[in-house]
């Protein structure tokens, strides 16, 4: 099934199809508080290109959701600029309206009305929608086809979220936490999906509080805190952002030597001076410049007098250490 079919040959590619999907420079959104007013958003900018998985990650708060409303055209911006396949979405024609797709996470679904209902409802919005038995069947909507929405669980609320956001064969998809709630196979069907959508050419926008998914799906991943862009890249990119990217090591000792973690350790050391650790139970995790000679002076240690590791892992910074530096360590 093809829920994203190429273009004709003959057709020719639109301006909006040349550059970014969706584009946004210098945004500011302002709300009025019960003092100053308040800006949730600070001259953010930001690109999504097709063919595209692009994360937005933050803080609850940092303003990610605000930018994310004026990208679909539910919030005005009170400065700065937004263009979603071209057009400001804040006056988004009916044609912009059927070329996206936006999920949202436990929201916009009628609780009294079945998924098979709705899902046909939908249908007939479209010049020419996914058939909704393809849908039904490719997200496992069977089962729970005629039960009441709100008696469905989260996970099942997604997949219902999900197909109503595909019926139109969207140009651009919007998906809020896609994941959440979902058993291990349903999540490698959503993921397989989603990655498939990208490569038929749909730009997708990404937001998620789960680091391992946006590490699994992104291309790109731009870090959203206090309003602004705090940091942006590749996964790759962005936990090797320094020439010396800080390395993590956990040693784990067996419980009879566990007392060695406590006692006359390597990294208590000046030598050590620049790296973090801590200890927890039988486990050293050390956070810094672990280059050779000092990754060969710990192992060394621990494997003096017979204390063999139970278990050691050298590995770069991840997605979820570069999310808890740039946002204060706010990850909720």
């Amino acid at each position: 099934m093809q829920i994203h079919p190429d273009p004709a040959p003959t057709s020719p590619a639109t301006a909006t199809d040349t550059g970014p999907a969706l584009h946004i420079e210098n945004l500011v959104k302002t709300f009025e508080g019960r003092g100053e007013p308040v800006r949730a958003v600070r001259g953010l900018s930001l690109a999504a290109e097709h063919g595209k998985i692009t994360a937005l990650l933050g803080a609850n708060g940092a303003g990610k959701t605000t930018t994310l409303q004026c990208a679909q055209g539910l919030q005005r911006p009170t400065s700065g600029s937004v263009r979603l396949l071209g057009e400001d979405p804040w006056h988004a024609s009916p044609a912009l309206r059927a070329r996206v797709g936006v999920m949202l996470q436990d929201g916009g679904l009628p609780p009294s009305v079945r998924p098979g209902e709705l899902l046909r409802h939908v249908s007939r919005l479209y010049a020419d929608p996914v058939p909704v038995a393809e849908l039904v069947e490719l997200l496992g909507i069977e089962s729970f086809l005629t039960t009441g929405i709100r008696r469905l669980s989260g996970g099942q609320k997604q997949r219902v979220a999900l197909a109503a956001a595909l019926v139109g064969r969207p140009d651009v998809l919007f998906l809020d936490e896609p994941s959440a709630g979902l058993d291990p196979r349903s999540r490698h069907i959503v993921f397989d999906l989603i990655r498939r959508l990208r490569d038929s050419g749909v730009c997708i926008i990404l937001t998620t509080h789960l680091m391992d998914d946006a590490a699994r799906l992104a291309d790109y991943v731009y870090i959203v805190d206090r309003g602004t862009i705090a940091a942006q890249g590749t996964v790759a990119e962005l936990v090797s952002a320094e020439r010396h990217a800080p390395l993590v090591m956990s040693i784990t000792l067996a419980k009879e030597h566990a007392g060695l973690l406590r006692a006359d350790p390597p990294w208590r050391t000046p030598r050590f001076d620049d790296v973090e650790w801590s200890v927890q139970d039988r486990t050293v995790t050390l956070t810094g410049p672990l280059d050779a000679p000092r990754i060969r002076e710990l192992t060394a240690w621990a494997t003096q007098n017979d204390t063999l590791p139970e278990a050691l892992s050298v590995q770069p910074r991840s997605l979820e250490d570069v999310f808890l530096e740039v946002s204060g360590g706010n990850a909720s």
